[in-house]
């Protein structure tokens, strides 16, 4: 059985360096010919300079809110995809509200290489837990498994008990969702009496996996790792593990990706080692990102993986460069919990805090009400859960007590216990 997906993933470093930026010029200027609104983003740059990680550092940094005003601007998506790409293919819309497109190919998002890293093979039956509901959460891992070689089950999200069922009837070999559901159902069909003991091995995103839920998830014989996605890019990063299941430090970058690493607010990029915002040149045709800025945190890690692969290692995720914050696999913005306050008149203040009850994701709003009010904190809890589209709890907070330091959301989960 080999080793590796394919050679890409073992070229010497300097090697996939020069094949990005030998392929980079080429592909800006046919991106740039076909996509209106990059043309416009990138006015007046040469694409046959931008032959460096030099050079590509002195283009703008497209991040979420350029992104969302060029959509709303030039609806769906903004003039930054390729019209062909839009013949007899899916479209998602990301909280945000941000759109997009799905790529060409069989395994557009490049999810596929993550899956093998885990250990799934072609023939193998995937239990595919994430949303297939409006996002590409599900479809990037759907796409990728099928691309295997794999049969996949789509699952979803919610009606656990029927989940458990077709998994106990399908005895699939892998799980693909996020890192707490998959507890949810093992504990579940424990209770039920129903075997689950076929799912060996799984792939989470999403949310954090936290090293004791790998720790239990070992322990019912189930070997995790998790990889790092964007609706808009796909897999950016993905772990790999040693022949006993222990997981390798870092994530590994995927291929076919420029990634550079950026002190937040900017385009600099920061020395190896130092935090900073995750910024991404996909190589995608189909919707050509230049300098998309996530805003989500990591460093880069010195050396390569123990498991061969040559590419560049990043810690993994750590936090956001702005406040938007996954909850359960979907982001929370701190304009949706501006939205929850003018829906009720008699809150004047909000503070959404995210933890962690036992092994998964939960939300707590905390209001402040005007004076001599009594607000329907149940009335709060439901537009929470509209705008959101997820649950969460609401408390009433003292006039006053809510810190006054600008944060809307707080997150106090511990991703390292």
């Amino acid at each position: 059985m080999p080793d590796f997906f394919d050679d890409l993933e073992t070229r010497e470093p300097q090697q996939r360096e020069q094949d990005l930026f030998s392929a980079l010029p080429g592909f800006l200027a046919q991106s740039i010919s076909k996509a209106e609104g990059l043309a416009k983003w990138l006015q007046g740059v040469d694409p046959a300079k931008i032959t460096s990680r030099q050079a590509l550092a002195t283009l703008p940094v497209l991040r979420k809110p350029d992104l969302m005003a060029m959509q709303a601007a030039n609806p769906p998506f903004g003039g930054l995809a390729d019209p062909d790409a839009l013949r007899g293919n899916h479209v998602f819309m990301s909280p945000g509200p941000v759109w997009e497109p799905q790529g060409f190919g069989a395994d557009p998002w490049q999810s596929a290489r993550s899956l093998f890293a885990v250990g799934i093979r072609p023939g193998d039956i995937v239990h595919n837990a994430f949303s297939y509901h409006m996002t590409p959460g599900a479809f990037i891992l759907d796409e990728g498994a099928r691309a295997l070689g794999c049969l996949v089950f789509p699952a979803g999200v919610g009606n656990t008990e029927t989940q458990i069922e077709a998994a106990a009837t399908l005895r699939p070999a892998a799980f693909a969702g996020t890192p707490d559901y998959l507890k949810v159902l093992l504990d579940k069909a424990e209770e039920m009496g129903r075997d689950l003991s076929s799912i060996k091995r799984a792939l989470v995103s999403g949310g954090a996996l936290f090293p004791s839920l790998r720790d239990e998830y070992a322990k019912r014989g189930v070997h995790v790792l998790q990889a790092f996605a964007t609706a808009d890019i796909g897999i950016i990063a993905y772990e790999s593990a040693d022949t006993n299941g222990q997981p390798h430090p870092g994530m590994i970058l995927n291929e076919n990706l420029i990634v550079e690493i950026v002190r937040p607010g900017t385009g600099d990029p920061v020395a190896d080692g130092e935090v900073g915002e995750i910024v991404v040149t996909s190589l995608n045709p189909a919707y050509p990102l230049v300098r998309f800025g996530t805003g989500d945190m990591s460093a880069a890690l010195e050396g390569r993986s123990p498991c061969g692969r040559t590419g560049t290692r990043i810690k993994g995720w750590m936090g956001r460069a702005d406040q938007r914050t996954k909850v359960k696999g979907m982001f929370v913005d701190p304009k949706q919990i501006a939205a929850v306050v003018k829906r009720h008149k008699d809150v004047t203040r909000a503070r959404l805090v995210v933890a962690r009850d036992g092994d998964q994701d939960a939300m707590t709003l905390h209001v402040e009400c005007a004076e001599g009010a009594k607000p329907d904190l149940d009335a709060v809890a439901t537009s929470l859960s509209d705008l959101t589209k997820l649950k969460g709890k609401v408390v009433a907070a003292e006039i006053g007590s809510l810190p006054n330091d600008g944060k809307i959301i707080v997150d106090e989960r511990d991703y390292d216990s």
